[in-house]
């Protein structure tokens, strides 16, 4: 067997097991008591759900945002992993849902292709459409011409779940990405064993070995790794892994600022052949029109469909498409303050 991520510095395998030696962890039921439990455990600022009080304490010299979210992931998988042993999380694999094609949907020629997401909540905005079902939700997505969903399955700031992903799945017949923090082996496995066509795995929480270890064990499970990066000098980083879908994110988390500018700059040095996916400060179908005006192949757009009172239509007016076919009209969204 090939080695996976666990044998790399500070990865899952002995020193997750250990993690959850020291803390006496018994089994547990769901996803919800294995957040319950790490936030029980550990009453420490790093462990409580990102707030505004963080996101400046960034900017002070304190260890970044995505330092505290990995160092928490780490706990997650631990006892997770306590929960159900890697071993049975594979022997589910052979009952997965088949794989669907996520990089063929982004890589058709023609315009630009729609990553269309659905979250709960965000750090920076709170709940984003509370009472919302996955299901109404990505039926609009899939009705406006999405070629693909991404699903938020962090639960402690996003809200979200490995159940959402395995509803998105079954409401639609479109390709389903995992959107997470993916720092283990055993988060790739399980997004497989619950119906995930692609996993992303973010440059700037990876050291190299966890890069490109991850980055196989998605390929070997035939699944599409989507590999995003903010910070320049990663960009070879990931070329050099060979990746043929990039997503670059225009988002700062160190500054919390967004530049859409950002990927434009970026795809300067992007070979042809990679599929391109500009995220974060996408709203207008005047960025749309930016985007691929520059041979941009996709975007990856989520918080600001999701705060109109009808994402489809949202979805929709982006990709400058009459909605197909019928679904379930939307309950009307509780005005948050917000705008898209």
């Amino acid at each position: 067997m090939r080695p996976g991520s666990q044998w790399c510095l500070r990865g899952g395998g002995t020193s997750a097991i250990s993690f959850t030696r020291r803390l006496g962890i018994g089994r547990f039921h769901d996803q919800s008591e294995v957040q319950r439990e790490v936030g029980r455990r550990t009453q420490i600022s790093a462990m409580r759900p990102v707030s505004s009080r963080l996101w400046l304490g960034i900017l002070s010299g304190m260890p970044s945002i995505l330092e505290k979210i990995v160092e928490r992931k780490r706990k997650e998988v631990a006892l997770q992993r306590e929960r159900v042993p890697t071993a049975a999380l594979e022997g589910r694999l052979a009952v997965a849902p088949p794989v669907r094609d996520f990089f063929a949907a982004l890589a058709k020629p023609g315009d630009i292709r729609l990553i269309a997401e659905f979250k709960r909540k965000s750090p920076s905005a709170g709940e984003i459409r509370p009472g919302a079902t996955v299901e109404e939700i990505v039926r609009g997505y899939a009705a406006a011409g999405a070629a693909a969903l991404s699903v938020l399955t962090d639960a402690w700031d996003f809200g979200g779940s490995l159940v959402d992903l395995e509803a998105a799945r079954i409401a639609v017949p479109l390709p389903v990405l995992r959107k997470e923090f993916i720092i283990d082996r055993y988060q790739v496995i399980e997004a497989r064993a619950h119906g995930a066509d692609a996993v992303l795995l973010i440059a700037e929480c990876l050291d190299d070995c966890h890069l490109r270890s991850l980055y196989r064990d998605i390929l070997d499970l035939g699944m599409t790794p989507l590999v995003e990066l903010h910070d320049e000098e990663n960009l070879l980083r990931v070329l050099d892994l060979g990746a043929t879908l990039v997503g670059i994110n225009n988002r700062n988390l160190k500054t919390m600022t967004t530049d859409l500018d950002h990927v434009l700059r970026l795809q300067e040095r992007v070979p042809d052949d990679v599929v391109l996916v500009a995220e974060s400060g996408i709203k207008t179908r005047a960025d749309v029109e930016r985007l691929e005006a520059a041979g941009i192949s996709a975007m990856l757009v989520g918080e600001s469909l999701l705060k109109q009172p009808d994402p489809g239509v949202a979805a929709a007016t982006l990709l400058s498409r009459s909605m197909e076919g019928s679904f379930p009209k939307l309950s009307p969204m509780p005005d948050q303050g917000m705008t898209g």
